[in-house]
C-alpha cells in the first residue's frame, strides 16, 4: 500500500466527511458519557470525606433516573420530527436538498448529545448498582450529573429555537446557498483545486486510467494524487470534472510521462488502482467539492415554485437573487500568475457558462411565461455582464438573450412583452427586439 494517499490534507478531507455523518457524532458522545464517568472515579478520591458525605446516593439517583427516562422520550420525538422534515423537504422542494438536511449540524449535534446523555444515565446507573459508587460518597457524581444536565437544557432550548424555521422554504434555501457558496469559496481560493488548469489538450502518449465502475465522482483528493504523481515522475490530467458520471472503463484521467520502457506492466495497473482509489465515485452527486450541485439544486427548488402545484414565483424571484449573489463572487480560475500547489495534476477550470446553465436554466425554461420571473432573470444577467470576468460576462449575455427570445415567443400578450423587454439591458434588447420584429415581418 502507497501510504503517499494518505497526505495531510486528504487525512483532513476525509475525517470532514466522517464528521458530516450523524453516527459519528452519536459515537462521539457516547465515548464522552465514559469518559465523564472515568472522571468521576479519578476526582471523587481527591475529594476531602467531609465535603464527600455532604451528599448521598440517593439525590445523584433521582437525576439518573429523570435523565434516563427523559432522554429517551425526547430522542424518539426528535428523530420522529426529523425524519417528518426530511420527507416534507423532499416533497415540496426538490429530493436534493434532502441529503443537505441530513448534514444538518444543529440536529445532529442535539441528537448525538441527547443519545450521550441516555448513555451517561444508564451507565451511572448500572455502576449505581454494581457498588462502584458507594453511597456515603455521591458528590462528584451528583455534581457531574447537574452538569450533564445543563448540557441538555442548552441542546433543547437551541433544538426548540431550530425547531422554528426546520424545513421551511426560507430555511432551506438559505442552507443550500451557504453551503454553495462555501463550496465556492474553496474552490477560488484553490483554483482548479489547487493544480494546474487543464485548458490545452491532453498530450497524445498520455495512457488513460478508466473507472472500475460507472458513478458520478463524489471526492477527489488532490493532495494525494499529487504525491503519487511525483514519486512516480509523471503528470495526470483530470479530465472530468467532480459531479460528473463516468462509465464503467471510461477514461477517468490520463498519465503523461509514464515509461513502459522502464515500467512493466504490472508497475501501471498498481499505481492505475492506486489513483482510483483517491478519486471516489457514487450513485449521487454531493455537494462536496461540487459547486456545480449547489446552483442546480437552488435552480430545481425555483423550477418547483413554478409548477401548476405550487405556483409561487415569489420562491424562484428569492432563489434567482441568491444565484445571482453566489456568480458574483466567481472569478477566473485561469489566471497565470496564480500560485499553483499541486505541480503535478492538470485540472479543468469551471466553465462559466455551465454555471450559469446549472443555476438558471430549468428556471428560465420552466418559467418563460411568467412576466415577473423574466423581468427579475434579466436584471440579474444585466448585473452579472458588468461582471469584472470577461468569460462570465459574455456568458450572461448569451443567456439573457436566449431567456428573452423564448420568453418573447411564448407570451402572447402584448404589454406583457413590452414589459419583459423593457426589464433587460438596452443591447439585449437591440439585438432581440430586432431578431422578434424581423420574425414577425
Amino acid at each position: 500500500m502507497d501510504i503517499s494517499r494518505f497526505a495531510p490534507m486528504t487525512l483532513i478531507r476525509k475525517a470532514r466527511e466522517y464528521t458530516r455523518k450523524l453516527w459519528v457524532r452519536v459515537v462521539i458522545m457516547g465515548l464522552l458519557a465514559f469518559v465523564a464517568l472515568a472522571l468521576t472515579q479519578l476526582i471523587e478520591p481527591l475529594v476531602p470525606k467531609d465535603i464527600a458525605t455532604n451528599l448521598t446516593g440517593s439525590a445523584a439517583d433521582r437525576l439518573l433516573q429523570i435523565i434516563a427516562n427523559a432522554m429517551l422520550s425526547v430522542t424518539i420525538f426528535s428523530i420522529t420530527v426529523m425524519v417528518t422534515v426530511y420527507r416534507s423537504s423532499s416533497t415540496q422542494w426538490t429530493p436534493r436538498v434532502h441529503r443537505l438536511i441530513i448534514q444538518d449540524r444543529t440536529t445532529q449535534n442535539t441528537l448525538a448529545v441527547f443519545i450521550g446523555a441516555y448513555v451517561y444515565a444508564l451507565v451511572a446507573i448500572i455502576m449505581r448498582e454494581l457498588g462502584i459508587y458507594v453511597h456515603d460518597r455521591a458528590l462528584v457524581l451528583f455534581g457531574m450529573t447537574v452538569i450533564v444536565l445543563v448540557v441538555i437544557v442548552v441542546y433543547l432550548i437551541r433544538w426548540v429555537l431550530h425547531l422554528q424555521t426546520f424545513g421551511s422554504l426560507i430555511d432551506t434555501t438559505r442552507q443550500i446557498e451557504d453551503v454553495t457558496r462555501a463550496q465556492f469559496k474553496d474552490r477560488l481560493e484553490n483554483p482548479c483545486l489547487g493544480a494546474n488548469p487543464l485548458i490545452d489538450d491532453v498530450p497524445s502518449d498520455a495512457q488513460a486510467i478508466c473507472a472500475k465502475e460507472s458513478g458520478y465522482i463524489q471526492h477527489i483528493y488532490p493532495e494525494a494524487l499529487n504525491s503519487m504523481a511525483e514519486k512516480r515522475g509523471v503528470k495526470l490530467y483530470l479530465t472530468k470534472n467532480i459531479g460528473q458520471f463516468v462509465f464503467l472503463n471510461e477514461p477517468l484521467l490520463m498519465v503523461g510521462g509514464f515509461d513502459q520502457s522502464d515500467q512493466c506492466d504490472g508497475d501501471l495497473e498498481g499505481f492505475a488502482s492506486e489513483l482510483q482509489e483517491c478519486i471516489v465515485l457514487g450513485d449521487l452527486r454531493t455537494f462536496d467539492q461540487d459547486p456545480r450541485f449547489g446552483l442546480v439544486v437552488m435552480g430545481e427548488v425555483a423550477s418547483k415554485a413554478l409548477s401548476p402545484g405550487v405556483n409561487d414565483p415569489g420562491t424562484a424571484i428569492d432563489v434567482i437573487t441568491r444565484i445571482g449573489r453566489i456568480l458574483s463572487n466567481y472569478s477566473d480560475e485561469v489566471a497565470r500568475d496564480r500560485d499553483t500547489k499541486l505541480e503535478h495534476i492538470y485540472v479543468r477550470p469551471l466553465d462559466p457558462r455551465d454555471l450559469i446553465d446549472d443555476g438558471f436554466g430549468a428556471l428560465a425554461r420552466d418559467g418563460r411565461e411568467v412576466v415577473e420571473v423574466q423581468q427579475r432573470l434579466q436584471v440579474i444577467m444585466s448585473g452579472l455582464m458588468r461582471h469584472p470576468d470577461d468569460g462570465l460576462g459574455k456568458a450572461a449575455r448569451e443567456a439573457a438573450e436566449n431567456y428573452l427570445r423564448r420568453s418573447l415567443h411564448a407570451i402572447d400578450f402584448e404589454p406583457d412583452r413590452k414589459r419583459v423587454l423593457s426589464s433587460a439591458r438596452d443591447d439585449v434588447q437591440n439585438a432581440v427586439g430586432r431578431e422578434v420584429a424581423g420574425a414577425g415581418a
